[in-house]
């Protein structure tokens, strides 16, 4: 399965990759926010991904804000054009760790990376429990 992970700022969005055959997590990129649709949309057509998975500024405390509803707009409208299933995670810390990932990518594309690892490693545990029962 593709998996596309997005970090959406106020001016980038960084964007993370991972085939789940592979086990792996690569950067893929940033677009412009402000301009996203067309250039989203065909990269979604081109790669063959099969999920999106968003970052969800949550807050400290795990609660919504301002920023959070923006993000769920913007996961909605995304799914209008692309007709695939979207996932939120929340990415408290995801810019923090990023600023500490080494690496020559942009920060919006680490950022992107956590976040897309933290689902694939909320996966695997939800997998593991479910083979233990």
């Amino acid at each position: 399965m593709n998996i596309l992970a997005i970090d959406h700022g106020t001016k980038n969005i960084g964007l993370a990759w991972a085939d789940t055959a592979l086990n792996l997590v690569l950067p893929f990129g940033i677009i412009d926010a402000k301009n996203w649709q067309s250039e989203l949309v065909k990269l979604v057509e081109t790669e063959k991904i099969d999920k999106v998975v968003v970052g969800l500024p949550l807050g400290l405390k795990g609660e919504e804000n301002v920023n959070t509803k923006k993000i769920r707009q913007f996961g909605n409208e995304l799914k209008k054009y692309i007709g695939l299933p979207i996932e939120f995670v929340d990415e408290r810390f995801s810019s923090y760790a990023a600023d500490r990932f080494e690496g020559g990518v942009s920060r919006d594309e680490k950022s992107a990376m956590i976040i897309l690892q933290s689902y694939l490693d909320s996966i695997k545990q939800k997998n593991n429990k479910t083979k233990k029962q």
